[in-house]
């Protein structure tokens, strides 16, 4: 539950902003935005979803700065009175229509804040998702570093030995001798190495980010949606109830419910809501399943990174210097 996972974390005061007022714009805004929205999607070449835990709570899951968060209820000696455990809780209209863009190719990668392994209970592959703050539902070796699907969500959080072996075997065929820890940062944690990396080459490489259910407020994932803003003709989107931290560097804002938004996303794009499937949950698989990232997905996605970047960045500058001449003969004249 969120009030455990939050309870297991050390104590930490600069929560950022709490309890801010929500905002609900009108339904025609909102479809008109969508829209609009869906022809972004259809015209990017690479498009990147940073979500929060906004995306959640439709699931049962408080978020945390809302205002019923649990750490806006803690200020005030309170929590949540809805608050399901993440076992019972299942993926929501919007995690369920992530999974549809990615398969479709309309979105690229997640970036995601969120620990409570709903991304990867909504049958998301791996190679499609940064997990930059952890997840409840995987654990990982101290020794060769492989993470691995749980079947229930850990009881401990930021990174805590399991006293559980590590399963993995070696090239030898040796079983590898490390123990398994949470995967679960608390404040004090650098963020897991590999996911950072492809998140950054991803933020980096987008023309189009959406940030669904975020108030953007931790650092450094509540930067990286800027990325797109760098080369100067990227958007961002911003989809949330409450003001966000870069509200004023959006190109799009929806004061919505984020599976709102989803569902009407998906009628533009043509796409089918898919159910969530009990048989496509990797934490009700009985088989281990792995859930690493590879050295060769973070080297392959660091050449695309490299050459696209440096392509964005050149483009920028012509389009600067266009800019400047203009301005120049404009001033001539």
């Amino acid at each position: 539950m969120s009030c455990n996972y939050s309870d297991g974390l050390s104590s930490y005061e600069n929560k950022g902003k709490i309890g801010l007022k929500e905002i609900f714009e009108p339904e025609e805004s909102v479809i008109k935005k969508v829209k609009e929205l869906a022809k972004w999607i259809d015209s990017a070449s690479h498009v990147v979803v940073h979500t929060g835990a906004g995306i959640s709570t439709s699931a049962g899951i408080p978020d945390f700065r809302g205002p019923n968060g649990v750490w806006t209820l803690e200020k005030q000696g309170l929590k949540p009175s809805v608050n399901i455990s993440f076992d019972d809780a299942v993926p929501t209209i919007t995690h369920m229509a992530l999974l549809e863009m990615i398969n479709t190719g309309k979105i690229h990668y997640i970036v995601s804040q969120n620990i409570d392994g709903l991304h990867l209970r909504s049958g998301l592959p791996r190679d499609y998702i940064s997990e930059l703050h952890g997840n409840m539902f995987t654990e990982q070796c101290n020794v060769c570093k492989r993470q691995f699907v749980r079947k229930s969500a850990t009881i401990s959080v930021g990174q805590k030995c399991l006293n559980v072996p590590c399963p993995s075997i070696k090239l030898n065929s040796r079983a590898c001798r490390g123990k398994m820890y949470d995967t679960v940062l608390d404040w004090e944690h650098d963020l897991p190495e590999k996911d950072l990396k492809l998140a950054d080459y991803h933020s980096s490489i987008a023309d189009l980010s959406i940030c669904l259910g975020t108030t953007l407020q931790i650092v450094p994932s509540g930067n990286l949606p800027l990325y797109t803003k760098r080369n100067g003709t990227g958007k961002m989107v911003i989809c949330n109830l409450q003001p966000t931290k870069h509200d004023r560097k959006a190109d799009l804002i929806l004061n919505t419910y984020v599976d709102d938004v989803m569902r009407k996303l998906l009628e533009h794009l043509h796409l089918k809501l898919p159910a969530y499937s009990v048989d496509n949950d990797p934490t009700k698989n009985a088989d281990l399943l792995s859930w690493t990232i590879s050295d060769s997905n973070v080297k392959q996605m660091q050449k695309i990174y490299q050459t696209q970047y440096l392509a964005l960045k050149k483009k920028s500058s012509i389009s600067y210097e266009k800019v400047k001449m203009k301005k120049k003969e404009n001033t001539h004249n």
